[in-house]
């Protein structure tokens, strides 16, 4: 049991990580054609960012945004929660405030990178017609995935 506990601590500070380097990097969509990324926050053209992004005043972007923000802060919230409750919690209880408090940063990050994903991974507007995903989008998803397991897990497991 303890090694479980030892292995979801540490799925879950990779996941903590990996979703403060996506919510920061501009890696989220590459250009095929030129030295050019984009991502939440910034522009970047063979190496000189600049904070003009071709879609800074759009009400999507201001909430994916959002909801990348709030899932780092739930997830740090989270892991603080289950820190927490690891010493002071009952034998035999569950998890319930950790796992419930992971999958509202699950949610935050569905809602995040679904709405980029709808309205800008898909090539559809005409500075990314020869463009792929970068290694930011793709660590979101990988986060989503890893926070939905860890969040079912928190809720399953019993502290022995």
């Amino acid at each position: 049991m303890l090694v479980l506990l030892a292995g979801i601590f540490v799925v879950h500070i990779a996941t903590v990580i990996m979703l403060f380097v996506s919510t920061i990097a501009n890696v989220w969509v590459v250009s095929n054609s030129t030295d050019e990324s984009v991502g939440l926050w910034k522009s970047c053209i063979n190496g000189s960012c600049s904070d003009s992004l071709p879609y800074a005043g759009e009400d999507a972007l201001k909430s994916v945004q959002a909801f990348m923000i709030l899932s780092v802060i739930f997830s740090v919230i989270s892991l603080v929660v289950f820190v927490f409750q690891l010493f002071t919690m009952e034998k035999g209880n569950r998890f319930f405030l950790s796992g419930a408090v992971t999958l509202v940063c699950w949610l935050c990050i569905l809602i995040g990178v679904s709405i980029y994903t709808h309205h800008y991974a898909g090539g559809s507007r005409d500075e990314y017609q020869s463009s792929h995903h970068g290694y930011c989008f793709i660590l979101s998803w990988i986060c989503f995935c890893f926070s939905f397991i860890i969040g079912i897990l928190y809720l399953v497991l019993r502290k022995k």
